[in-house]
C-alpha cells in the first residue's frame, strides 16, 4: 500500500472542520411554554423599536407589531450586533380563504440594564440633577 493515499487522508481529516450554520444561535431558545422558537429558518436578526403602545420590529421590510407575550429580554452568544440584539422568530401565514399576517413565536430584545440599575442623573423639578 503506498504512503501518498494514507497521507492525503490524514491531511483532509486534519484539515476537516464541521460546518457553522448561522442559525445555531437559536436552536436554545425556547418560548413561554417550552416550545422551540426557531424551525431551522424562520429566526431572524431584525431591528426593533419601543414604542407607548409596545414593541415593533423590522420583518421583511416593514415594521410589525410583536406581542408582549412573546417577547424575552437576553444576549444571544453569536449575535453580531448589527440589530443591537433584536431577534425575530415567526412567519408569515396566509392561504386559501385567510390572512392572518405575521405570527410571532418569539420576539428576543436585549437585557435593559435600566431596570436593574438606576440613573445616575434625574429630571427633578426642571432641573438634570444626580440621583441620591
Amino acid at each position: 500500500m503506498s504512503l501518498k493515499p494514507v497521507l492525503y487522508a490524514v491531511l483532509l481529516l486534519i484539515g476537516y472542520e464541521p460546518s457553522t450554520d448561522a442559525h445555531d444561535i437559536y436552536t436554545p431558545l425556547r418560548d413561554k411554554a417550552g416550545r422551540n422558537c426557531c424551525d431551522d429558518g424562520d429566526c431572524r436578526p431584525a431591528l426593533y423599536r419601543v414604542r407607548p403602545t409596545g414593541v415593533q420590529m423590522f420583518v421583511e421590510g416593514k415594521w410589525i407589531w410583536v406581542p408582549d407575550h412573546t417577547i424575552q429580554h437576553r444576549a444571544l452568544a453569536g449575535d453580531t450586533g448589527e440589530t443591537d440584539g433584536g431577534h425575530w422568530c415567526g412567519r408569515f401565514e396566509n392561504g386559501p380563504g385567510y390572512d392572518l399576517g405575521y405570527v410571532t413565536y418569539c420576539a428576543i430584545l436585549p437585557p435593559n440594564p435600566t431596570a436593574i440599575i438606576a440613573p445616575a442623573i434625574a429630571l427633578h423639578e426642571r432641573r438634570v440633577q444626580p440621583v441620591p
